[in-house]
């Protein structure tokens, strides 16, 4: 029980490393992904991936593709821990009869998981999309074609404020800070956790998928049934679990975008919940709707997650903790 006491935090560790730097590293494309799922047919800004985050640095400058950032980075700690060592608690405990985790097992471990994060990730998506999306929202009133409206719809005085904006002129600086201050005096504690249920959607699918599969995937890997596989191959795994579970839940996903969105460009549709959200899509957009931003979500969780496996494996969370040498250095 002393082992499991002290792994804990290192798994916390290793789950607010890895968080960190995988953020950090594909924030840019997450932003592309919120910008493609929240256009509407008939007011397309952007093409594609590339092209969104192109117009984005030529119109923003190349911070303009890190808005947001600074909110992910501060949440993305605890919720990266709060997954990881919530799966690894429910895995610990649902195989103490000694008979091993079945797919179910593993599937239930996950699921708890998923529901554990969403404490952290609702809030931090709510703030990060509305500052991602900024940009989007400028672009779409300078595009020839589209009439600049110079009252956008919104639900929130402080972003009102800022981008209530002419054709011409560039957003100004809104913080996070800003917007859970005014959601709090507004709406109270629930202002922030707009969208829980269709996160809850989208995570708890995901950690059903990633995790049993990751584990899977990584066995395969294994020399023998007692050693670990290599860290590569964890890498491998992370990236491979991290994409499928990513395409596979992205309709939940683009629903997520959509009704964390507080402020809608011209004509734009407002939504009362998942049912009308999912219905209105569907309708007015198609089927393939729900796909916009898959690529850019697979190319994010790839990455992001291997990176995770790969900090379990070097085991910095252990070394801190414990002092015991890095796997890589000691090999």
């Amino acid at each position: 029980m002393s082992q499991q006491q002290i792994s804990l935090p290192a798994k916390l560790i290793n789950g607010g490393i890895a968080g960190i730097v995988g953020v950090t590293c594909v924030f840019p494309i997450d932003l592309a992904k919120t910008r493609l799922q929240n256009q509407r047919q008939g007011q397309q800004v952007y093409k594609n991936m590339i092209d969104c985050l192109v117009k984005t640095v030529r119109s923003e400058g190349c911070f303009g593709m890190y808005r947001g950032a600074a909110v992910n980075l501060t949440l993305v700690t605890p919720e990266k821990a709060i997954k990881l060592a919530a799966n690894d608690f429910f895995r610990y405990h649902l195989s103490k009869d000694g008979r091993g985790l079945t797919v179910f097992k593993e599937m239930l471990a996950g699921c708890s998981a998923g529901m554990c994060q969403v404490i952290i990730t609702t809030p931090m998506e709510m703030l990060k999309i509305q500052l991602q999306d900024a940009g989007r929202l400028v672009a779409q009133q300078r595009k020839p074609g589209i009439i600049p409206c110079t009252r956008l719809v919104t639900t929130n005085a402080v972003l009102s404020r800022s981008y209530n904006v002419v054709p011409s002129s560039i957003p100004r600086a809104v913080s996070a800070t800003q917007i859970a201050r005014q959601l709090l005096r507004t709406e109270g504690i629930q202002g922030l956790y707009k969208g829980l249920g269709a996160t809850l959607l989208r995570d708890v699918p995901f950690s059903i998928v990633y995790f049993p599969l990751f584990a899977h995937l990584n066995k395969l890997g294994k020399p023998s049934p007692d050693e670990t596989a290599p860290f590569y191959w964890s890498f491998i795994s992370g990236c491979a679990a991290g994409s499928t579970a990513a395409v596979a839940v992205n309709p939940c996903d683009v629903v997520k975008t959509r009704l964390q969105s507080l402020n809608k460009g011209a004509n734009e549709d407002t939504y009362t919940g998942i049912v009308d959200c999912f219905r209105k899509i569907l309708k007015r957009e198609g089927p393939s709707a729900f796909l916009k931003g898959a690529g850019c979500r697979a190319i994010v969780m790839a990455p992001l997650f291997g990176i995770v496996q790969v900090m379990y494996f070097i085991g910095v969370g252990e070394f801190i903790m414990s002092q015991s040498p890095l796997k890589l250095i000691s090999d």
